[in-house]
């Protein structure tokens, strides 16, 4: 009887290790503009080499604009200063081309709108994660924010990269 208890007890363990292993399911988030008018989406998906970030836009000013992954899950209007500063539990500097390193809300290049007010960015980073348990987790102490500023990014002004103000935003937490 011993035998088959550890037998039945090794069974269920090998059954649920690809449970364990399973991926994550891939998020999408929302973005709105301050007067609350859809402007797109941001999906995340997990990939073996880091999380993958792909913005459909619509609705926006024409040119190019930052995206930032902001500290805290909150989109108040009119300016979205809840969401705080930029994602940064490696306590780095701001921008891609910073000798110094950049923050983990640092995304490697604009978004660009074009003349019919839409647009697509795809990034895949190995700084961010959808596992919850990594101190680099998007769902980190709650959540996040992805932020959609007015101007691009200069990718090394500290702490913004001169992106000007916040024009869209989404609340990243884990469904």
């Amino acid at each position: 009887m011993p035998n088959l208890r550890i037998a039945l007890a090794l069974a269920a363990c090998i059954a649920a290790a690809p449970l364990a292993q399973a991926k994550a399911p891939d998020l999408t988030v929302a973005i709105r503009s301050s007067d609350g008018v859809d402007v797109g989406t941001a999906t995340f998906t997990q990939k073996k080499n880091g999380l993958h970030i792909h913005i459909a836009a619509k609705n926006l000013p024409i040119g190019d604009h930052a995206v930032h992954i902001h500290q805290f899950p909150i989109c108040d209007a009119p300016d979205f200063k809840g969401a705080g500063p930029h994602f940064n539990p490696d306590g780095k500097k701001h921008g891609m081309n910073n000798p110094l390193g950049h923050h983990n809300g640092d995304l490697p290049a604009n978004l660009t709108i074009g003349e019919d007010h839409t647009g697509e960015a795809s990034f895949t980073v190995n700084y961010l994660s959808l596992d919850a348990a990594s101190p680099n987790s998007i769902f980190a102490n709650g959540g996040t924010s992805i932020i959609i500023h007015d101007h691009a990014d200069d990718m090394v002004t500290d702490p913004t990269g001169n992106a000007g103000n916040r024009i869209a935003c989404g609340v990243i937490t884990q469904q």
